[in-house]
């Protein structure tokens, strides 16, 4: 399953039954797919279709990429994202996008009842100031988690919960948390 993928898993075994309900049949997609952790756990999840998205080309898990359910948008930014349909969920991991940045680009392709779970990386939200390098300064890693938080739910998205990574992020084994972000009321 690889990492982003057990770091998935635990966010769909917080999250489903309840709030997000079951994700038999419904169509998702992974932004910042790299290798395709979080495609795999979608479709074991039970995801008809997983849109898989990533500027990379070639890292794609050969399995995943040969499996009828998913769509490799391979060098496609994101940000600039154009989907043929909405998705009822959005799993999120990608890198140096802050979330204020990511969250408004899934959130256009959410379908009514959607949601959004966003993996939070505090060393890549915090200031300069506020990191040593790559690593983030240990104190100040709930500032920068509520401050990330502030700012999407001042920008109107409905963060319904927040719950640690499984594992710590990288070489300098940052925390890491999962942002649930909706459901998506049209």
């Amino acid at each position: 399953m690889g990492r982003g993928g057990h770091k998935l898993n635990a966010a769909l075994e917080h999250w489903v039954p309840n709030p997000i309900g079951s994700l038999d049949g419904v169509v998702a997609a992974d932004l910042g797919a790299n290798v395709g952790g979080f495609t795999d756990c979608l479709l074991k999840a039970g995801a008809a279709r997983v849109y898989s998205v990533d500027t990379s080309y070639g890292v794609f898990e050969w399995t995943l990429r040969n499996d009828e359910r998913v769509v490799v948008m391979e060098r496609t930014n994101a940000l600039h994202l154009e989907l043929p349909e909405n998705v009822y969920i959005a799993a999120v991991d990608v890198g140096w996008t802050r979330q204020h940045h990511i969250i408004p680009a899934a959130w256009k392709h959410i379908s009514p009842n959607g949601w959004i779970i966003s993996l939070l990386k505090p060393h890549y939200e915090a200031s300069k100031s506020q990191r040593r390098g790559g690593e983030i300064r240990r104190e100040t890693v709930d500032e920068v988690v509520q401050t990330t938080c502030e700012t999407l739910k001042e920008m109107g998205f409905p963060l319904a919960d927040i719950t640690d990574s499984p594992l710590l992020g990288g070489k300098a084994k940052n925390p890491e948390f999962l942002l649930l972000i909706g459901p998506k009321i049209d």
